[in-house]
């Protein structure tokens, strides 16, 4: 069954109605109709079983008939990642790292970054089609893109990682790192790395040097891992 989403639904929602463009979807491309099924959520914990009611093409309406919340993760993880090049291969990212688990995602612009502009609306369409198509129940939060140093001046919790490339500093791979059931920060820098001021920078505010292993990857690819390696370490 293919899971819809509806950030206005509450518990206490019994009917409602989708916009021009979901209804357009549902009715004609999916070919549901009155008496139908269907299962949305509102990013916020809570699964929406509903029927039909009204398959107009523009304003199709559903009832509520049940409503199961899912228990949140006992983690949260932070991704704060450079854009990259291509809107392509960060929009990547967002995917699989919506699909693997993270909970919220701050993109940074950094003294290398070779993308400063980002389309906020487009990356937040990305992680909600991921969401649903990942069957969850709770939508990534998409923050607005930041200045490097303007991020680190931000309060945080948990612990505190930052990837890097440099030679000359001591890191631990990033498994080594992480705990169970506690929140996590992970810096991850732009194709040219963090400056050496950058990295000089997150380490003054508590973040500590980490590797993904012996290979140099690209920055979505090193998103990808840490967000797998967290929840490797929570999940296994």
């Amino acid at each position: 069954m293919q899971l819809f989403f509806n950030s206005e639904l509450t518990k206490s929602t019994t009917s409602f109605e989708f916009d021009d463009l979901e209804s357009k979807h549902i009715i004609k491309v999916l070919r549901r109709k009155r008496g139908d099924q269907l299962q949305i959520t509102n990013g916020k914990g809570d699964f929406f079983d509903a029927i039909i009611t009204d398959d107009h093409l523009k304003k199709c309406t559903v009832s509520i008939v049940k409503v199961s919340h899912t228990i949140p993760r006992r983690y949260w993880l932070h991704m704060v990642v450079a854009p990259t090049k291509t809107n392509e291969r960060f929009e990547w990212f967002l995917e699989k790292a919506t699909e693997i688990g993270v909970n919220e995602i701050t993109p940074i612009i950094c003294d290398r970054s070779e993308r400063k502009i980002v389309k906020i609306e487009r990356l937040k369409k990305v992680v909600q089609a991921a969401m649903k198509q990942s069957f969850q129940s709770y939508l990534p939060k998409v923050n607005e893109p930041v200045l490097f140093k303007e991020f680190l001046k931000q309060p945080k919790e948990g612990l505190l990682f930052v990837a890097h490339c440099e030679e000359d500093v001591e890191k631990y791979e990033l498994k080594r790192r992480v705990a169970p059931d506690k929140p996590v920060t992970i810096l991850i820098g732009p194709e040219g790395d963090f400056s050496p001021a950058e990295i000089k920078q997150a380490a003054n505010h508590g973040f500590l040097p980490v590797s993904m292993g012996r290979n140099r990857l690209r920055t979505e690819t090193a998103g990808i891992v840490a967000c797998a390696t967290v929840a490797m370490i929570n999940n296994g």
